[in-house]
């Protein structure tokens, strides 16, 4: 049902650009805002992971320079029946994740270091689980194809005041003014969609919605105090990240995270049974124990997944 309700609102968006640029230009202005729609996607589809890695500053990791980190999600791909995706971490300490890549075979995920400093191993995986999810329902290509025509929208638009056909009247004007938001009303519907799919595939793949629903709750929080200067730079990296930042909630192409987190809380209804203990046991190359209150009782400190000694007990 999400994939058939996404395809029709992909339709709704590409007849929205084609309609506008018949109000700019006529028969032949739909044609060429068809025939720019397809050049820009061609281009994103083969260039936007670059693109995004490239505006983040990410390092590509392996297992040599990052075992736990690497492993984690090799444990994670494996289980969602995935080829492995490159790793990258991005040196922020903006606590934030996203996935990119036309399809599986050419994924890359990435996590900052402020995310992975504050977030437990279970936390880390519950968030590379869900960027994993996105990879698996082919979100990275949709969502890239969805802000490529949005923005080929608002292009055009800003164009069309100018010099759109006067012959149109009133209603060519009106065209050029709401096709905008229009666009964006449309964005939002299918990103808000992909990312409680992408809630739903993550806590499947990691066994543990509760986890992802506890990382949600810490991001949410740590992204609100600590500034992303890259999303600064970019506004239209928001609806990359797992925790979109510094947009209201009306205007967000995500859902509200109290609502996703309530979604999580719900599906975590049953308890853990061994086969996930184990899969856990596997993806963090060692058994991963309840969290314990000790006599005193206080909670001992979460591990962070960049800290495989535990140093910083």
């Amino acid at each position: 049902m999400n994939q058939f309700k996404t395809m029709m609102l992909l339709a709704a968006l590409t007849a929205l650009f084609m309609a506008l640029g018949f109000a700019i230009g006529g028969p032949k202005g739909a044609i060429f805002a068809l025939l720019l729609e397809a050049g820009m996607n061609l281009f994103t589809y083969w260039n936007a992971d670059k693109m995004v890695l490239k505006m983040h500053h990410a390092q590509e990791v392996d297992r040599q320079s990052h075992p736990e980190f690497y492993g984690l999600v090799a444990g994670l791909a494996q289980r969602a029946g995935l080829p492995m995706p490159k790793v990258y971490i991005v040196d922020d300490p903006h606590p934030n994740a996203f996935a990119t890549g036309r399809d599986p075979e050419h994924a890359a995920v990435a996590a900052t270091s402020g995310l992975l400093n504050m977030l437990s191993r279970e936390e880390v995986a519950g968030v590379m689980a869900h960027e994993l999810g996105h990879v698996k329902n082919r979100d990275t290509l949709i969502m890239t194809m969805v802000a490529t025509i949005a923005g080929a929208v608002s292009m055009v638009a800003n164009f069309g005041l100018f010099f759109r056909d006067r012959s149109a009247g009133m209603a060519g004007l009106a065209a050029v003014i709401m096709a905008p938001f229009a666009a964006m009303i449309v964005q939002m519907a299918i990103s808000r969609t992909r990312e409680y799919g992408a809630d739903k595939a993550g806590a499947e793949i990691s066994g543990d919605p509760n986890a992802l629903a506890s990382a949600l709750e810490k991001i949410s929080r740590g992204a609100q105090a600590i500034p992303n200067h890259a999303a600064e730079r970019n506004p239209a990296a928001a609806q990359l990240y797992i925790v979109p930042v510094g947009i209201k909630q009306m205007f967000s192409t995500h859902p509200a995270t109290e609502d996703r987190i309530a979604k999580l809380r719900a599906m975590a209804g049953s308890p853990r049974t061994p086969a996930v203990d184990r899969l856990r046991s596997n993806m963090y190359g060692k058994r991963v124990p309840e969290p314990t209150v000790p006599s005193s009782g206080a909670r001992k400190p979460a591990r962070s997944a960049l800290d495989p000694l535990d140093r910083g007990r």
